[in-house]
């Protein structure tokens, strides 16, 4: 399990970005392990609709653990999107997350960002990093701040008392969602002593671009369970509309059936 978790942390690294997939079921991160991604994550959004329940609000921690022990089984590298934990105690935290490591996840995504639009108070998330720290201490911790998500004020200092905290406590990335200008996140990669993570936005910056600001993970979040779903209404209206022509790379009945383990388990 080091090991993997080693081959994890090596993939973050300055040049070209580590591109992260998010899934949001067994199929979707089957279909990116088959198309050669070394790690994939989870999608908090994706995960939660699938539910029928919002994101963000600390009520899909089982339906994440089921998740996460369904994908253990494939073969890449796994980490987990856990909102903010799904809890304010961070022992509790801890043991959670702890759970999922056992199942042979390596990483963890953990945000500050709380439900009402407001960001958590820093120390509470670096208590809440520390103890997983303490629970998994070669577990890839990625710390979420939503500074520009949430669109506060003076988001750049924040981001930048907020990197400090939670890398003091043990984070070993930083996840700043929201902001793909290149100029501020150069900032960022050079003020911030660890590998700093951006979300891809699309008509945004590309990989190379993003890599040469200095990003080190680009992750897709919940375009492609968003994307998913606009490419299912889409064949619909087609049906609908007797178009005729099946959408551009559709896969088969026999290659999804290919994605499921011949056990069923």
């Amino acid at each position: 399990m080091t090991d993997r978790r080693a081959t994890f942390r090596a993939l973050h690294h300055t040049g070209r970005p580590l591109l992260l997939p998010n899934a949001w079921d067994h199929a979707s991160a089957a279909a990116l392990a088959a198309r050669g991604h070394p790690a994939v994550g989870t999608t908090s959004l994706g995960v939660a609709a699938a539910a029928g329940r919002p994101d963000g609000t600390a009520s899909t921690a089982a339906e994440t653990l089921a998740l996460a022990r369904r994908l253990a089984r494939l073969p890449v590298l796994l980490t987990v999107d856990v909102e903010a934990g799904f809890s304010d105690d961070p022992a509790e935290v801890a043991g959670y997350v702890a759970e999922l490591a056992g199942l042979g996840v390596v990483g963890i995504n953990l945000e500050d960002g709380r439900a009402d639009g407001t960001l958590a108070d820093p120390g509470c998330v670096a208590e809440k990093i520390a103890a997983v720290r303490a629970a998994v201490p070669d577990l890839f911790v990625n710390a979420r701040t939503d500074t520009w998500w949430l669109g506060v004020a003076d988001p750049l200092a924040q981001t930048l008392v907020r990197a400090r905290a939670y890398r003091a406590a043990g984070a070993d990335g930083i996840f700043v969602p929201g902001t793909v200008d290149l100029t501020t996140l150069r900032l960022l990669t050079e003020r911030i002593d660890a590998p700093v993570n951006a979300l891809y936005q699309p008509g945004g910056p590309g990989l190379d671009d993003l890599g040469a600001a200095g990003v080190a993970r680009v992750s897709t979040g919940s375009l492609l369970f968003r994307a998913a779903l606009g490419a299912a209404l889409a064949a619909v209206d087609a049906v609908h509309g007797q178009a005729g022509t099946a959408p551009v790379g559709l896969p088969s009945y026999a290659e999804v059936q290919d994605l499921v383990p011949a056990d069923g388990a």
